[in-house]
């Protein structure tokens, strides 16, 4: 696959887009929920992708007049989690593009998720020594559709976003890369700029 000449940088987001985590996620989720008596469809779950846990359960916790710590309960969330890591595999297609890329074009990772845990995931696919900034939703103040993290991940990658492509599975993320003014590709219908 080649660029354009004007894309000097490429973003990927992590769940969903380089690795196919967010069944397992999904599994935690339904764990938490239960545990604490929290109302989360699957639906709403996939509609929030790139969301941070945290924020989540704010959101629910005020939706629902439920009292918890939604630190805490993250925590819960990513323990709960973890175990499924070995079971998580690549999403080939847009793996393969940052593969393509190693090397000669700077690359970052731009994900909502935890900082340890996208770390974890990265390393189990083998790729993390591929992006030279992994920028996570303790990065930043304003979450997705904020474009504050593709911004952030431009920066340590010193490219301007105008000249960066990124890589999303989610609406939220979408919204994201364009508001940041970058070139966007969603992958769940391909990879060509959108």
């Amino acid at each position: 696959m080649t660029l354009p000449p004007h894309i000097r940088g490429l973003v990927f987001d992590c769940d969903g887009t380089l690795a196919d985590t967010m069944p397992a996620h999904w599994r935690a989720w339904q764990f938490v929920s239960q545990k604490h008596g929290i109302h989360f469809p699957e639906d709403r779950f996939y509609s929030l992708g790139g969301v941070p846990t945290r924020d989540i359960l704010k959101m629910l916790a005020a939706e629902q007049g439920l009292t918890l710590d939604p630190l805490a309960v993250a925590k819960e969330k990513e323990h709960a989690y973890l175990p499924a890591l070995p079971s998580v595999q690549p999403i080939a297609h847009v793996v393969e593009v940052a593969r393509l890329h190693v090397g000669k074009i700077p690359m970052a990772v731009a994900s909502g998720g935890n900082r340890d845990v996208i770390h974890k995931v990265l390393v189990h696919l083998g790729i993390r020594d591929w992006f030279q900034a992994v920028v996570t939703s303790e990065d930043v103040t304003l979450q997705k559709p904020a474009p504050d993290i593709f911004l952030e991940a431009a920066r340590r990658i010193g490219v301007e976003a105008r000249f960066c492509r990124a890589y999303e599975d989610t609406e939220l993320g979408m919204r994201a890369i364009r508001s940041a003014g970058m070139e966007a590709v969603d992958v769940r219908i391909g990879l060509h700029p959108v």
